[in-house]
């Protein structure tokens, strides 16, 4: 029995796959083979497709088995069971494919408005701006003062549109911050008065940030629940009138942040069926290169080694609050050397610094065995000249005061 054997380069469109032969003609990928298909895409690699009889197999190959490969000819497409793709004009398109265009290059260049100052991947990037265009709701979840509420904020400023806050951790009464008030005049008598929320979601490719989402009341959850839905989009006024429905307009994206994890006591935990209505962006805690990298790029005019030490602070007491036998219960973030840094633009010394940025965020609980005491060594142990790693965290080592 004859065994044919074929090279493609494949790509992907949409949610075909694509087999292009060594004449540039394009072909769908015969049926059962999205997987190799995919994984010559993930792996640059080339794709063997042999025919024997009726059995039509495919696999990842070398790229450099297309050089000299044979095109395929038309009267051996019934036997490879693929489809001719159509050739697509990019001089006559339809208007939605024109739009889609548009859209995939946009998305494609989205590095290029990310601000300097924000430490993101790209992809991770490419994936929020993608996101907003296509109005999904964003949960951009992270340790605190990692840059979720920047990252959320350089989003809305890059792409120009219409933007609201609200930080429900500091909502007292949900139904006034998301629905309104009723109020009572001597004149009219009792009339409502809508939030600034029924606004914002009436707003055409508003962004609205849900700043602190983790911390913010049940009742605010289950308010948002029909808002966020991508079946439903809309807000019950309950108190107004009649309870009119108050639909989401079009390309309105919601962008909520949240602190997950065990040391945000004052965090609930959220309920899975709103989580389920968001897209998940997590954000990396930078590494102490990257750190010293930014407090470089926003003070330049404070010695290097200094903000190093700021950085290395930070990145020790993260390691110590990960350890099996960890003495800290909280790390110094993003946020506290990013302020510990400006301290020392306006003059503070090191130890200033810390004294009023750093020892308030741990308890002195416990004496010499307290969170603040062993802080206080480490930032000491830098004001003398620094130490290794190992020896930082020595725990023969004896604290006085």
């Amino acid at each position: 029995m004859k065994k044919s054997t074929y090279f493609f380069k494949p790509s992907q469109d949409g949610r075909q796959f694509i087999l292009t032969d060594t004449n540039g003609n394009d072909y769908f990928a015969p049926k059962g083979s999205a997987d190799t298909v995919k994984k010559a895409i993930r792996e640059g690699r080339g794709v063997k497709v042999t025919v024997e009889g009726d059995e039509v197999k495919t696999y990842t190959t070398s790229p450099d088995n297309l050089t000299g490969a044979p095109a395929l000819k038309d009267n051996e497409l019934s036997d490879l069971k693929v489809q001719k793709a159509p050739v697509v004009d990019p001089n006559n398109l339809t208007p939605a494919q024109k739009l889609q265009a548009e859209t995939v290059a946009f998305i494609n260049n989205a590095p290029e408005l990310k601000p300097q100052l924000l430490k993101i991947t790209d992809i991770k990037w490419k994936y929020l701006v993608r996101s907003v265009i296509r109005g999904k709701n964003i949960l951009m979840t992270g340790p605190s003062g990692c840059g979720k509420t920047m990252a959320a904020k350089s989003l809305i400023n890059a792409l120009d549109r219409p933007q609201y806050y609200f930080n429900l951790g500091a909502t007292q009464d949900p139904r006034a911050t998301l629905i309104g008030n009723t109020h009572f005049a001597k004149d009219s008598g009792t009339y409502f008065s809508e939030s600034l929320f029924v606004k914002a979601i009436q707003t055409e490719n508003a962004v609205i940030l849900l700043d602190e989402l983790s911390r913010a009341h049940p009742e605010a959850w289950n308010i948002l629940m029909t808002v966020l839905d991508q079946g439903q989009r809309y807000l019950r006024l309950d108190e107004a009138d009649g309870a009119p429905t108050i639909k989401v307009a079009e390309g309105v994206s919601f962008i909520g942040t949240a602190n997950i994890g065990n040391e945000y006591t004052s965090t609930r935990v959220m309920d899975r069926a709103l989580m389920d209505r968001f897209v998940i962006i997590e954000m990396d805690q930078l590494n102490k290169q990257e750190e010293s990298a930014l407090l470089t790029e926003l003070y330049p005019e404070v010695d290097r080694k200094t903000l190093e030490s700021v950085a290395e602070i930070g990145h020790l007491t993260r390691v110590e609050a990960k350890s099996e036998t960890a003495r800290l219960s909280t790390v110094i973030s993003t946020r506290a050397n990013v302020e510990m840094a400006g301290l020392l633009y306006d003059g503070f010394s090191l130890n200033e610094a810390a004294e009023v940025a750093i020892y308030p965020f741990y308890s002195e609980d416990g004496g010499l065995d307290s969170e603040r005491t062993f802080v206080k060594q480490l930032v000491q142990k830098f004001i003398d000249g620094g130490e290794t790693e190992d020896e930082l965290f020595n725990t023969d080592d004896t604290v006085t005061e």
